[in-house]
């Protein structure tokens, strides 16, 4: 299987965005995590395996994901989206960085926000509070194997990437595959782009009138002639 310095070598230069549209090119679900889960600043990206961990009212669930992390794993949280309560702060942070994890995504909200920008360690939640939890609920059996980040659920088998648009999952026995999709969709959407700023339009680029003929003609949808003649804007 893929190790983590692998994986976040494979997606240092690519974007969700890329990510997304390799995911339906290649046949796979795509599963994105609701647009409010966000990052606490602008340029933020995580890559990594999934670590998950569900919480219950107490960081004791944190610190036992934690002893199973390997260097590199985003902590995932599930926190059913409440928004009465916070569940990661700046000492769970602290000490996820301390054991080589590559970031946390909180289905969720967070607090401790500028502890949090100064530890540095990239933070996704839906939100912030000042309120922690006051409940105590009883922890599945299940509390370390999967967590649900609003209609998915993700386990130790997927990888999380997140950049400025949001949070992605994917499988990580598909990341090498994915990543190689996802490049050649960058390196096509540049190569418009660049065509573009030197005059020529998208649409020409893409034959658009031999689209509408063949759509007419025979049926045919703009992403079955995007592929037919190498073009990128969407999948």
């Amino acid at each position: 299987m893929i190790d983590a310095l692998e994986l976040q070598r494979l997606y240092a230069g690519l974007t969700t965005a890329h990510a997304a549209d390799a995911l339906v090119r290649l046949g796979l679900p795509p599963r994105a995590a609701p647009a409010a889960l966000r990052p606490l600043w602008s340029g933020a990206r995580i890559a990594g395996r999934v670590l998950p961990a569900r919480h219950y009212g107490s960081v004791d669930v944190f610190l036992e994901a934690l002893t199973r992390a390997e260097p590199g794993d985003v902590l995932v949280v599930d926190n059913g989206g409440r928004e009465d309560e916070a569940c990661v702060g700046d000492l769970v942070v602290l000490e996820a960085r301390q054991a080589g994890i590559a970031g946390v995504a909180v289905w969720g909200l967070h607090r401790d926000t500028a502890d949090l920008r100064e530890i540095g360690l990239p933070v996704f939640s839906t939100g912030a509070t000042p309120l922690g939890p006051v409940r105590l609920d009883p922890q599945e059996p299940e509390a370390l194997a999967a967590a649900r980040v609003g209609l998915h659920e993700v386990t130790g088998e997927d990888f999380v990437l997140g950049d400025d648009d949001g949070v992605l999952f994917a499988p990580l026995a598909h990341a090498a595959e994915i990543a190689a999709a996802a490049a050649a969709i960058r390196d096509t959407e540049r190569r418009q782009a660049a065509r573009m700023r030197l005059g020529t339009s998208l649409r020409d680029q893409v034959r658009f009138g031999e689209y509408l003929e063949a759509r007419e003609r025979e049926g045919t949808t703009f992403r079955q002639h995007l592929r037919a003649v190498g073009g990128a804007i969407e999948e």
